[in-house]
């Protein structure tokens, strides 16, 4: 089953719990995630439901370039890292 693992940067802010779950694309395996923390939400989404400008999502070592419906099919096995990017001088 995919799963989706948050990197520790989010962790500072709200609970980020490793999601395995039988969703077949992106936006389901993150509304599995939403489930356990709808805190995480305001952190990943935007108030159009699509990814906040400073996340980036990579599905088995893929970058996701649909930012809006996240409908990227996802394999048995697929493994997504949500990366909240950093900023700043």
């Amino acid at each position: 089953m995919p799963r989706l693992v948050f990197t520790p940067q989010l962790r500072r802010f709200t609970h980020t719990p490793e999601v395995v779950s039988s969703a077949t694309n992106l936006r389901a395996l993150l509304d599995d995630a939403f489930m356990h923390n709808p805190r995480l939400r305001g952190y990943v989404m935007d108030d159009q439901g699509h990814l906040r400008p400073n996340v980036v999502v990579f599905i088995d070592g893929r970058r996701c370039t649909d930012r809006i419906e996240l409908e990227e099919n996802l394999s048995a096995d697929s493994t997504v890292h949500v990366l909240q990017a950093l900023s700043g001088g």
